[in-house]
Protein backbone atom coordinates (compact mmCIF):
# COMPACT_ATOMS: atom_id res chain seq x y z
CA UNK A 1 0.00 0.00 0.00
CA UNK A 2 1.12 3.01 -0.60
CA UNK A 3 -0.19 4.59 2.16
CA UNK A 4 0.32 3.91 6.28
CA UNK A 5 -1.91 1.05 7.53
CA UNK A 6 -4.76 2.97 9.59
CA UNK A 7 -4.44 1.14 13.29
CA UNK A 8 -7.44 1.84 15.63
CA UNK A 9 -5.26 2.67 18.63
CA UNK A 10 -8.59 3.70 20.31
CA UNK A 11 -8.80 3.01 24.44
CA UNK A 12 -12.61 3.74 24.66
CA UNK A 13 -14.88 1.85 21.81
CA UNK A 14 -17.88 3.31 21.15
CA UNK A 15 -20.96 1.66 19.72
CA UNK A 16 -24.57 3.00 19.38
CA UNK A 17 -27.69 0.40 18.12
CA UNK A 18 -31.17 1.32 17.61
CA UNK A 19 -33.66 2.91 14.98
CA UNK A 20 -35.78 6.65 15.42
CA UNK A 21 -39.03 4.98 16.01
CA UNK A 22 -37.63 1.37 17.30
CA UNK A 23 -38.18 -0.03 20.71
CA UNK A 24 -35.29 1.58 22.33
CA UNK A 25 -31.68 3.41 21.64
CA UNK A 26 -28.69 1.05 23.20
CA UNK A 27 -25.59 2.57 23.71
CA UNK A 28 -22.19 0.41 25.03
CA UNK A 29 -19.05 2.00 26.07
CA UNK A 30 -15.96 -0.10 27.15
CA UNK A 31 -12.37 0.77 27.98
CA UNK A 32 -13.57 3.19 31.03
CA UNK A 33 -11.87 3.02 33.96
CA UNK A 34 -12.60 1.62 37.58
CA UNK A 35 -14.16 4.74 39.60
CA UNK A 36 -15.75 7.59 38.05
CA UNK A 37 -18.34 8.84 39.72
CA UNK A 38 -21.79 9.04 38.21
CA UNK A 39 -25.81 8.40 38.59
CA UNK A 40 -28.94 7.66 36.23
CA UNK A 41 -29.35 11.17 36.73
CA UNK A 42 -26.84 12.52 35.94
CA UNK A 43 -27.23 10.99 31.86
CA UNK A 44 -31.00 12.05 32.56
CA UNK A 45 -30.23 15.68 32.86
CA UNK A 46 -27.54 15.38 30.09
CA UNK A 47 -30.62 13.80 27.54
CA UNK A 48 -32.85 16.46 28.83
CA UNK A 49 -30.54 19.11 27.38
CA UNK A 50 -30.14 17.39 24.20
CA UNK A 51 -34.05 17.79 23.91
CA UNK A 52 -34.08 21.91 24.37
CA UNK A 53 -33.67 24.69 22.26
CA UNK A 54 -36.15 27.35 20.67
CA UNK A 55 -37.19 25.76 17.54
CA UNK A 56 -37.34 22.13 18.62
CA UNK A 57 -40.66 20.09 16.95
CA UNK A 58 -43.37 18.50 18.93
CA UNK A 59 -41.78 15.50 19.47
CA UNK A 60 -39.36 16.67 22.26
CA UNK A 61 -42.20 17.84 23.46
CA UNK A 62 -44.46 14.47 24.31
CA UNK A 63 -41.47 11.83 23.96
CA UNK A 64 -39.44 11.34 27.00
CA UNK A 65 -35.60 9.74 27.41
CA UNK A 66 -35.95 7.33 29.70
CA UNK A 67 -32.59 6.11 30.31
CA UNK A 68 -31.25 2.83 31.74
CA UNK A 69 -27.97 2.00 32.94
CA UNK A 70 -27.78 -1.60 32.34
CA UNK A 71 -23.75 -2.26 32.95
CA UNK A 72 -20.99 -1.43 33.85
CA UNK A 73 -21.81 0.80 37.00
CA UNK A 74 -22.71 -0.25 40.70
CA UNK A 75 -23.73 2.49 43.98
CA UNK A 76 -22.36 5.12 41.46
CA UNK A 77 -18.86 4.13 40.59
CA UNK A 78 -17.90 2.71 36.97
CA UNK A 79 -16.13 -1.03 37.72
CA UNK A 80 -13.94 -0.63 34.90
CA UNK A 81 -16.03 -2.90 32.86
CA UNK A 82 -17.93 -2.07 29.46
CA UNK A 83 -20.68 0.32 30.33
CA UNK A 84 -24.41 -0.27 28.51
CA UNK A 85 -26.96 2.14 28.07
CA UNK A 86 -30.76 1.80 27.31
CA UNK A 87 -32.64 4.70 26.02
CA UNK A 88 -36.51 3.65 25.97
CA UNK A 89 -39.11 5.06 22.68
CA UNK A 90 -42.16 6.06 24.86
CA UNK A 91 -43.49 6.19 21.21
CA UNK A 92 -42.87 2.61 20.82
CA UNK A 93 -46.35 1.03 21.41
CA UNK A 94 -47.75 3.59 18.34
CA UNK A 95 -45.39 1.98 16.19
CA UNK A 96 -44.35 -1.59 17.12
CA UNK A 97 -46.31 -2.65 13.61
CA UNK A 98 -44.46 -0.50 11.73
CA UNK A 99 -41.23 -1.20 12.84
CA UNK A 100 -41.80 -4.54 14.28
CA UNK A 101 -38.57 -7.07 13.76
CA UNK A 102 -40.58 -9.95 12.93
CA UNK A 103 -42.98 -10.05 9.78
CA UNK A 104 -46.55 -8.88 10.05
CA UNK A 105 -49.21 -8.88 7.74
CA UNK A 106 -49.55 -6.47 4.75
CA UNK A 107 -53.25 -5.68 6.41
CA UNK A 108 -51.77 -4.85 9.67
CA UNK A 109 -50.22 -1.65 7.27
CA UNK A 110 -53.66 -0.77 5.63
CA UNK A 111 -55.02 0.65 8.90
CA UNK A 112 -54.91 3.26 11.19
CA UNK A 113 -52.14 2.99 14.25
CA UNK A 114 -55.25 4.05 16.89
CA UNK A 115 -55.70 7.99 16.61
CA UNK A 116 -58.38 6.85 13.40
CA UNK A 117 -55.99 9.52 11.98
CA UNK A 118 -55.02 9.10 7.88
CA UNK A 119 -51.96 10.45 8.46
CA UNK A 120 -51.10 7.48 10.75
CA UNK A 121 -52.29 5.32 7.87
CA UNK A 122 -49.71 6.87 5.75
CA UNK A 123 -46.90 6.74 7.30
CA UNK A 124 -46.95 3.04 7.75
CA UNK A 125 -46.81 2.78 3.64
CA UNK A 126 -43.56 2.84 1.86
CA UNK A 127 -41.80 6.07 1.91
CA UNK A 128 -40.65 6.86 -2.05
CA UNK A 129 -40.03 10.18 -2.22
CA UNK A 130 -36.49 10.75 -0.80
CA UNK A 131 -35.47 14.18 0.75
CA UNK A 132 -32.69 16.44 -1.08
CA UNK A 133 -29.81 17.08 1.73
CA UNK A 134 -31.09 13.85 3.26
CA UNK A 135 -29.66 9.99 3.46
CA UNK A 136 -33.00 8.62 1.76
CA UNK A 137 -31.61 8.76 -1.49
CA UNK A 138 -27.97 7.73 -1.25
CA UNK A 139 -28.63 4.71 1.83
CA UNK A 140 -32.18 3.64 -0.47
CA UNK A 141 -29.37 3.14 -3.50
CA UNK A 142 -26.43 1.48 -1.16
CA UNK A 143 -28.64 -1.40 0.36
CA UNK A 144 -31.14 -1.73 -2.49
CA UNK A 145 -34.05 -0.47 -0.80
CA UNK A 146 -37.86 0.33 -2.06
CA UNK A 147 -38.57 1.90 1.44
CA UNK A 148 -36.47 5.13 2.88
CA UNK A 149 -37.93 4.07 6.19
CA UNK A 150 -35.05 1.47 6.38
CA UNK A 151 -32.34 4.42 5.88
CA UNK A 152 -34.07 7.36 8.02
CA UNK A 153 -34.83 5.79 10.87
CA UNK A 154 -31.28 5.17 11.56
CA UNK A 155 -29.94 8.03 9.64
CA UNK A 156 -31.95 10.08 11.87
CA UNK A 157 -29.99 12.61 14.67
CA UNK A 158 -32.62 10.53 17.23
CA UNK A 159 -29.33 8.38 17.71
CA UNK A 160 -27.29 11.46 18.98
CA UNK A 161 -29.15 10.65 22.06
CA UNK A 162 -27.03 7.23 22.86
CA UNK A 163 -23.97 9.66 21.99
CA UNK A 164 -24.65 11.80 24.82
CA UNK A 165 -25.40 9.24 27.30
CA UNK A 166 -22.34 8.36 26.63
CA UNK A 167 -20.59 11.66 26.47
CA UNK A 168 -21.82 12.34 30.21
CA UNK A 169 -19.61 8.96 31.33
CA UNK A 170 -16.52 10.97 29.31
CA UNK A 171 -16.85 14.25 31.04
CA UNK A 172 -16.83 12.71 34.49
CA UNK A 173 -13.82 10.98 33.78
CA UNK A 174 -12.01 14.32 32.17
CA UNK A 175 -13.65 16.72 35.41
CA UNK A 176 -12.16 13.89 38.13
CA UNK A 177 -9.06 13.31 36.50
CA UNK A 178 -7.56 16.32 34.88
CA UNK A 179 -10.20 19.01 36.13
CA UNK A 180 -11.66 19.52 32.79
CA UNK A 181 -14.37 21.31 31.81
CA UNK A 182 -16.71 21.68 28.52
CA UNK A 183 -18.37 24.28 27.39
CA UNK A 184 -20.82 24.45 24.21
CA UNK A 185 -22.67 27.24 22.80
CA UNK A 186 -23.76 28.45 19.45
CA UNK A 187 -22.52 31.01 17.09
CA UNK A 188 -24.56 31.58 14.43
CA UNK A 189 -27.94 30.64 13.78
CA UNK A 190 -29.56 31.55 10.13
CA UNK A 191 -28.94 35.05 9.34
CA UNK A 192 -27.43 35.96 12.94
CA UNK A 193 -24.07 35.44 14.24
CA UNK A 194 -22.28 36.03 17.76
CA UNK A 195 -20.11 39.19 17.29
CA UNK A 196 -16.64 38.74 17.19
CA UNK A 197 -15.96 41.00 20.29
CA UNK A 198 -18.84 39.07 22.49
CA UNK A 199 -16.94 37.25 25.71
CA UNK A 200 -16.37 33.57 25.50
CA UNK A 201 -18.00 31.16 27.47
CA UNK A 202 -16.31 29.86 30.40
CA UNK A 203 -17.48 27.23 32.86
CA UNK A 204 -19.25 29.16 34.67
CA UNK A 205 -21.42 29.87 32.13
CA UNK A 206 -23.04 26.57 31.79
CA UNK A 207 -26.28 27.04 33.72
CA UNK A 208 -27.06 30.19 31.96
CA UNK A 209 -26.47 28.86 28.46
CA UNK A 210 -28.34 25.47 29.64
CA UNK A 211 -31.30 27.87 30.21
CA UNK A 212 -30.87 30.26 27.10
CA UNK A 213 -33.37 29.32 24.89
CA UNK A 214 -30.63 29.15 21.92
CA UNK A 215 -27.67 28.37 23.81
CA UNK A 216 -26.48 31.86 23.50
CA UNK A 217 -24.54 33.85 26.13
CA UNK A 218 -25.21 37.24 24.99
CA UNK A 219 -29.05 38.55 25.35
CA UNK A 220 -29.44 40.48 22.59
CA UNK A 221 -27.92 37.97 19.98
CA UNK A 222 -30.27 35.33 21.82
CA UNK A 223 -32.83 37.60 20.88
CA UNK A 224 -32.16 37.85 17.43
CA UNK A 225 -31.65 34.13 16.76
CA UNK A 226 -34.88 33.27 18.08
CA UNK A 227 -36.77 36.17 15.93
CA UNK A 228 -34.90 34.45 12.93
CA UNK A 229 -36.41 31.21 14.02
CA UNK A 230 -39.93 32.25 13.94
CA UNK A 231 -39.50 33.66 10.77
CA UNK A 232 -38.01 30.42 9.23
CA UNK A 233 -41.29 28.59 10.99
CA UNK A 234 -43.79 31.30 9.44
CA UNK A 235 -42.51 30.76 5.95
CA UNK A 236 -41.73 26.89 6.38
CA UNK A 237 -38.24 26.88 6.13
CA UNK A 238 -35.48 25.47 8.06
CA UNK A 239 -32.12 27.09 9.39
CA UNK A 240 -28.87 26.12 10.43
CA UNK A 241 -25.84 27.68 11.74
CA UNK A 242 -22.45 26.94 13.78
CA UNK A 243 -21.35 25.47 17.06
CA UNK A 244 -18.80 25.57 19.26
CA UNK A 245 -17.19 24.00 22.09
CA UNK A 246 -14.60 24.99 24.72
CA UNK A 247 -12.43 22.81 26.40
CA UNK A 248 -10.80 24.31 29.64
CA UNK A 249 -8.17 22.84 31.32
CA UNK A 250 -6.35 20.31 28.51
CA UNK A 251 -3.10 19.15 29.39
CA UNK A 252 -0.13 19.97 26.82
CA UNK A 253 0.48 16.36 24.58
CA UNK A 254 -2.49 15.07 24.30
CA UNK A 255 -2.86 13.81 20.84
CA UNK A 256 0.70 13.01 18.49
CA UNK A 257 2.29 14.28 15.54
CA UNK A 258 3.50 11.00 14.37
CA UNK A 259 0.67 9.15 12.65
CA UNK A 260 -2.82 10.65 11.30
CA UNK A 261 -5.02 8.20 13.66
CA UNK A 262 -3.60 10.14 16.39
CA UNK A 263 -3.91 13.67 15.92
CA UNK A 264 -6.13 14.79 18.33
CA UNK A 265 -7.38 17.95 15.58
CA UNK A 266 -7.62 14.64 13.02
CA UNK A 267 -9.86 12.96 15.77
CA UNK A 268 -12.31 15.99 16.64
CA UNK A 269 -13.03 16.59 13.35
CA UNK A 270 -13.98 13.08 12.17
CA UNK A 271 -16.35 12.92 15.67
CA UNK A 272 -18.13 16.01 14.71
CA UNK A 273 -18.54 15.55 11.17
CA UNK A 274 -20.46 11.93 12.02
CA UNK A 275 -22.97 14.10 13.76
CA UNK A 276 -25.79 14.52 11.29
CA UNK A 277 -25.93 17.63 9.20
CA UNK A 278 -22.90 18.41 10.08
CA UNK A 279 -20.39 19.62 7.17
CA UNK A 280 -17.59 21.44 8.23
CA UNK A 281 -15.12 21.85 11.53
CA UNK A 282 -12.68 24.18 12.34
CA UNK A 283 -9.99 24.00 14.89
CA UNK A 284 -9.74 27.52 16.49
CA UNK A 285 -9.85 30.15 14.25
CA UNK A 286 -8.42 28.40 11.01
CA UNK A 287 -10.46 30.09 8.31
CA UNK A 288 -9.18 33.95 9.92
CA UNK A 289 -5.48 32.14 10.08
CA UNK A 290 -5.89 31.09 6.12
CA UNK A 291 -6.27 34.73 5.42
CA UNK A 292 -3.49 36.12 7.23
CA UNK A 293 0.15 36.03 6.57
CA UNK A 294 2.92 34.23 8.72
CA UNK A 295 3.82 36.69 11.06
CA UNK A 296 0.08 37.27 12.22
CA UNK A 297 -0.84 34.08 12.35
CA UNK A 298 0.48 31.95 15.10
CA UNK A 299 0.31 32.30 18.96
CA UNK A 300 4.17 33.45 19.90
CA UNK A 301 4.84 32.25 23.86
CA UNK A 302 6.47 34.69 26.27
CA UNK A 303 7.84 34.03 29.70
CA UNK A 304 5.15 35.29 32.52
CA UNK A 305 6.24 36.14 36.26
CA UNK A 306 3.50 33.48 37.63
CA UNK A 307 2.95 29.99 36.75
CA UNK A 308 0.30 29.37 34.84
CA UNK A 309 -3.34 29.26 36.96
CA UNK A 310 -4.44 26.26 35.29
CA UNK A 311 -2.16 23.15 35.72
CA UNK A 312 -1.32 22.13 32.04
CA UNK A 313 2.25 22.06 32.09
CA UNK A 314 2.50 25.56 30.42
CA UNK A 315 4.39 26.69 33.92
CA UNK A 316 5.31 30.35 33.04
CA UNK A 317 4.77 30.11 29.63
CA UNK A 318 2.19 32.81 28.75
CA UNK A 319 0.26 32.73 24.83
CA UNK A 320 -1.69 35.69 24.83
CA UNK A 321 -3.85 34.47 21.56
CA UNK A 322 -5.44 30.90 20.52
CA UNK A 323 -5.54 31.19 17.12
CA UNK A 324 -4.66 27.39 16.91
CA UNK A 325 -7.46 26.33 19.32
CA UNK A 326 -5.29 25.00 21.47
CA UNK A 327 -4.13 22.12 19.16
CA UNK A 328 -0.39 22.53 17.50
CA UNK A 329 0.75 19.49 15.43
CA UNK A 330 -1.76 17.28 16.22
CA UNK A 331 -1.19 17.72 19.84
CA UNK A 332 -2.96 19.89 22.84
CA UNK A 333 -0.87 22.55 23.80
CA UNK A 334 -2.28 23.30 26.86
CA UNK A 335 -4.17 26.52 25.86
CA UNK A 336 -8.39 25.80 26.12
CA UNK A 337 -9.41 23.35 22.71
CA UNK A 338 -11.61 25.25 20.58
CA UNK A 339 -13.18 23.50 17.75
CA UNK A 340 -16.38 24.70 15.85
CA UNK A 341 -18.56 22.79 13.30
CA UNK A 342 -21.30 24.13 10.59
CA UNK A 343 -24.49 22.60 10.88
CA UNK A 344 -26.32 22.64 7.70
CA UNK A 345 -30.33 23.70 7.47
CA UNK A 346 -32.91 20.26 8.37
CA UNK A 347 -33.23 18.77 4.78
CA UNK A 348 -36.68 17.81 6.12
CA UNK A 349 -38.48 21.08 4.98
CA UNK A 350 -41.99 21.99 5.65
CA UNK A 351 -41.58 23.73 1.97
CA UNK A 352 -40.73 20.24 0.66
CA UNK A 353 -37.71 20.37 -2.43
CA UNK A 354 -38.25 19.02 -5.66
CA UNK A 355 -37.58 15.27 -6.02
CA UNK A 356 -38.42 12.26 -7.83
CA UNK A 357 -40.65 8.98 -6.83
CA UNK A 358 -37.94 6.68 -7.21
CA UNK A 359 -40.97 3.74 -7.57
CA UNK A 360 -41.78 5.51 -11.19
CA UNK A 361 -39.60 8.06 -11.30
CA UNK A 362 -42.79 10.71 -11.58
CA UNK A 363 -42.16 14.34 -10.40
CA UNK A 364 -43.00 14.46 -6.48
CA UNK A 365 -41.57 16.73 -3.56
CA UNK A 366 -39.67 15.40 -0.76
CA UNK A 367 -41.65 13.30 1.94
CA UNK A 368 -42.12 15.58 5.10
CA UNK A 369 -42.46 14.32 8.46
CA UNK A 370 -42.57 16.17 11.40
CA UNK A 371 -39.35 17.74 12.31
CA UNK A 372 -37.32 20.87 13.61
CA UNK A 373 -37.25 24.21 12.77
CA UNK A 374 -34.25 24.18 13.54
CA UNK A 375 -31.57 21.49 15.36
CA UNK A 376 -28.43 23.89 15.74
CA UNK A 377 -29.08 24.11 19.53
CA UNK A 378 -29.24 20.46 20.26
CA UNK A 379 -26.60 19.97 17.62
CA UNK A 380 -24.34 21.73 20.72
CA UNK A 381 -24.72 19.32 23.13
CA UNK A 382 -24.27 16.82 20.75
CA UNK A 383 -20.76 17.76 19.98
CA UNK A 384 -20.04 18.60 23.44
CA UNK A 385 -20.24 15.19 23.93
CA UNK A 386 -18.05 14.21 20.86
CA UNK A 387 -15.63 16.13 22.18
CA UNK A 388 -15.47 15.11 25.44
CA UNK A 389 -15.09 11.08 24.25
CA UNK A 390 -12.46 12.26 22.05
CA UNK A 391 -10.38 13.79 24.59
CA UNK A 392 -11.40 11.14 27.28
CA UNK A 393 -9.78 8.89 24.67
CA UNK A 394 -6.56 10.60 24.52
CA UNK A 395 -6.24 11.31 28.00
CA UNK A 396 -6.26 7.22 28.96
CA UNK A 397 -4.07 6.81 25.98
CA UNK A 398 -1.68 9.08 27.67
CA UNK A 399 -2.23 8.42 31.49
CA UNK A 400 -3.31 4.56 31.41
CA UNK A 401 -4.83 2.97 34.61
CA UNK A 402 -7.60 0.82 34.77
CA UNK A 403 -8.60 3.54 37.88
CA UNK A 404 -9.33 6.91 38.40
CA UNK A 405 -6.96 7.16 40.94
CA UNK A 406 -4.11 5.68 38.88
CA UNK A 407 -5.03 7.72 35.80
CA UNK A 408 -4.87 11.06 38.20
CA UNK A 409 -1.13 9.76 39.73
CA UNK A 410 0.25 9.18 36.24
CA UNK A 411 -1.58 12.38 34.63
CA UNK A 412 -0.05 14.74 37.66
CA UNK A 413 3.34 13.08 37.83
CA UNK A 414 3.95 14.01 34.23
CA UNK A 415 2.33 17.23 35.01
CA UNK A 416 4.99 17.88 37.36
CA UNK A 417 7.68 16.74 35.04
CA UNK A 418 6.52 19.14 32.57
CA UNK A 419 5.73 22.27 34.79
CA UNK A 420 9.11 22.11 36.30
CA UNK A 421 10.58 22.20 32.95
CA UNK A 422 8.99 25.48 32.02
CA UNK A 423 9.28 27.56 35.54
CA UNK A 424 12.77 28.05 34.30
CA UNK A 425 13.67 28.46 38.28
Amino acid sequence: MFCEMWQDELMLECVTAGESHGAALVAVLSGLPAGIEITTDTLTKALEQRRRGYGRGARQKFEQDVVTILSGLRHGKTLGSPVAVEIKNTEWPRWQTVMSPDPVPRRALLRDAGRGDVREVARNQKLTKPRPGHADFAGMMKYGFTDARNVLERSSARETAARVALGAFAQAFLDQVAGIRIVSHVTSLGPVSVSLRAPVPRPEDVDYLDRDPVRCLDPHTSEQMVQAIDQAQHTGDTLGGVIQVIAYGVPVGLGSHVSRDRRLDARLAAALVSMQAVKGVEIGAAFLQASLPGSKAHDPLYRGDQPAEANTGLGMIVRPSNLAGGIEGGMSNGNPIVVSAAVKPISTVPHALPTLDVADGSPATGLHQRSDTTAVVPAAVIAQAEVALVLADALLEKTGGDSVAECSRNLWAYLDEVTQRNTFS
